[in-house]
């Protein structure tokens, strides 16, 4: 296990490299010059020559490289264009909300996905497997920013149980988690179904039902133990992918979270800051998937010793 571990872990070298390779170029591959799109078109000559000084955008490219390589091991995204204030303080003032919403909406989407897919496989009456696979379609076709205002319209406006905004604690978040969790849980209940539906054609649950053994735990022990391996690989996925996609969601429900900062920094041309979100956001993906990687070696132990 600690050969696994360890070589999982140095991989992340490379990868990481690699992140900050690519966010580095995103400012260089922006059409026309950053200079001329933060300032605009009539900035002065000084204006233009200052601020490009500022970012060390008139050094080599590879020198602008290793000092940003540089700043970002010291924890320095540097400072935002707009706000003047460091990137990483700006990031983590926004980063708990997102990441209370990311989690809030990964507990329901696995709960209701895992849920819903091990009973559409488990079904003895094809019309409920139908129903199940339908409403996961549904949810999975349906845009986050047209469920979320139905949902506003429904139990804000209507019904009146539940805040627009997000300001009210545990009840503020049920709606910007429902509207993020539902695609989520709709591919999980068809990845989950596909695997078990796979597991359960095996032998070794043929032989466990002819033993005797009852069919709920036939289904929660023996087939969905072994069917965790695509389900966890989702899973993980979708929860960097929560992280990312929580942009519309926070913009929905005025959530001031690392999504809407994002959007913001964007429009205002905040190159840093945006620059800086991406990493992030990217370095978080990089990290779920060792993440996932070390739970197959969990669940599975041939795969740790391969």
């Amino acid at each position: 296990m600690r050969v696994f571990l360890t070589r999982r872990i140095l991989l992340l070298v490379p990868t990481l490299l690699g992140v900050t390779l690519a966010t580095f170029l995103m400012l260089h591959l922006t059409p026309g010059d950053p200079v001329t799109i933060m300032l605009g078109e009539f900035a002065s000559t000084a204006d233009a020559a200052r601020l490009r000084a500022e970012l060390g955008l008139d050094r080599p490219l590879v020198v602008q490289y290793l000092k940003f390589l540089g700043r970002v091991i010291r924890g320095d995204l540097g400072d935002s264009i707009r706000s003047h204030r460091s990137v990483a303080e700006e990031i983590a003032d926004r980063l708990p909300p997102t990441m209370e919403l990311a989690l809030a909406a990964q507990v329901l989407a696995v709960g209701l996905g895992v849920a819903a897919g091990v009973t559409a496989a488990a079904a003895r009456h094809p019309a409920v497997d139908s129903a199940i696979v339908a409403i996961s379609l549904v949810g999975l076709s349906m845009p986050t920013f047209w469920s979320g205002l139905l949902l506003i319209l429904l139990f804000s406006l209507t019904l009146g149980w539940l805040p627009i905004t997000a300001s009210g604690g545990l009840r503020a978040l049920l709606l910007p988690a429902v509207t993020l969790a539902a695609p989520a849980a709709a591919v999980l209940a068809r990845i989950t179904r596909a695997s078990v539906l796979e597991v359960l054609r095996h032998d070794y649950v043929r032989t466990a039902r002819a033993k005797g053994v009852s069919e709920r735990l036939v289904v929660y022990h023996h087939a969905l133990r072994n069917a965790l391996i695509p389900i966890v690989t989702v899973a993980g996925l979708q929860f960097a992918g929560l992280v990312a996609g929580a942009v519309i969601v926070e913009s929905v429900f005025s959530r001031p979270g690392l999504g809407r900062l994002a959007v913001n920094a964007i429009l205002a041309r905040d190159f840093p800051l945006a620059q800086g979100i991406v990493l992030i956001v990217a370095a978080l993906y990089v990290f779920v998937n060792v993440g996932v990687d070390i739970l197959y070696g969990i669940l599975d132990p041939r795969i740790r010793y391969q």
